[in-house]
């Protein structure tokens, strides 16, 4: 089922999600409102946030998957299991924490396009964010704003990617170990 889902989740572009949760928990069942309300920010957020992680979950799931699968199935997994360690343990300890590098390597650009694919999904649901502001400042040909907003677009990016190169260091210790040996070379 988790498989299914991920593979949607991967397919769908976020707008035709977002269509697609706001005619059925919208429109249909009434639990959430169509267009976004200042009075029920909570509410009015909820299928907006979900059309635009959807994707993020559905890929990040997916590459966990594939990543878990092939650490599992490696020697030293088959040694730890061999000599008895719990399969919780064995799991999240060893396993998880081996395959953590690249899911955070394909973490980070998602994040970054989280922001920059929530364009679409802020004008079906009308939300007044930075996506409207930057489609606005388009149309109108404010230079100001769009360079503005790249920049900090930017800005962020890069923070992000230096987070995870920190991130890399915390994950694993042999990458750690392996600059500190360079700079002593040096």
């Amino acid at each position: 089922m988790t498989t299914v889902i991920s593979v949607l989740g991967v397919s769908l572009p976020s707008y035709v999600f977002a269509l697609g949760l706001s005619y059925t928990l919208g429109y249909q069942f009434k639990w959430f409102p169509l267009l976004y309300q200042q009075q029920e920010a909570v509410k009015s957020s909820v299928l907006p946030t979900i059309s635009l992680a959807m994707f993020t979950v559905a890929t990040v799931a997916r590459f966990t998957r594939t990543e878990m699968l092939e650490v599992l199935g490696s020697d030293y997994m088959l040694l730890a299991e061999s000599k008895g360690l719990p399969g919780w343990r064995l799991i999240l300890i060893h396993g998880l924490r081996n395959a953590l590098i690249p899911i955070v390597t394909v973490l980070a650009p998602l994040v970054v396009s989280l922001m920059t694919g929530s364009l679409v999904v802020e004008k079906i649901f009308s939300i007044p964010g930075i996506g409207s502001l930057l489609v606005t400042a388009i149309q109108s040909n404010d230079y100001n704003v769009i360079v503005t907003l790249a920049f900090i677009y930017s800005a962020m990016y890069i923070g992000i990617m230096l987070a995870v190169d920190i991130l890399y260091g915390l994950i694993d210790p042999r990458i750690r170990l392996a600059k500190e040996d360079d700079y002593e070379q040096s």
